[in-house]
């Protein structure tokens, strides 16, 4: 798999990308709905809704890039909308089917994202702007954090550690 980007400060970025992609599969995998939906008696973000939000943010960096798709649940997540109570999320595997969907075309346009576009700003809230290169740092991290937090709940729910092999 090519792994040579246009800019070569992508290439870390491009390491972790698929790391994720495969992480984000092994971290969801055999976990029921009913357990994707439980918050474990907290506040915290079920299975769920972390998956979905991974997914979303997914699709809305592919947009920077011009690739106009939205993910299935795009209402449910859409301008970063919080965990909602009383609303049924979709299953894992939707999820995931969009998940496989947008990582490819995402990640031919993170190989040839251009230095000018990578220096360019980004407007995240009004008065709030960091470089695209700034922004595809953080929502790497923000994978790897999320990633992170359905494997923890896999092993608080019973569920097998996470595979990363």
């Amino acid at each position: 798999m090519e792994t040579n980007p246009v800019d070569s400060r992508m290439y870390s970025l491009i390491v972790l990308f698929d790391m994720h992609t495969k992480f984000f599969s092994s971290a969801i995998d055999g976990i029921s709905d009913e357990d994707s939906r439980n918050r474990l008696n907290t506040k915290a973000n079920h299975v769920a809704w972390l998956a979905g939000s991974l997914v979303e943010e997914r699709f809305e960096l592919a947009g920077l890039f011009g690739i106009s798709r939205t993910q299935s649940a795009h209402e449910l997540f859409k301008n970063h909308q919080g965990i909602q109570d009383n609303v049924t999320y979709p299953s894992l595997s939707e999820f995931e089917k969009d998940w496989k969907s947008i990582s490819p075309e995402l990640r031919k346009a993170l190989l040839n994202v251009t230095e000018e576009k990578l220096n360019s700003d980004f407007e995240m809230m009004p008065g709030e702007k960091m470089s695209h290169y700034d922004l595809i740092t953080f929502m790497t991290y923000r994978e790897a954090n999320c990633i992170g937090q359905i494997a923890l709940y896999r092993r608080l729910l019973g569920y097998d550690a996470m595979k990363y092999m």
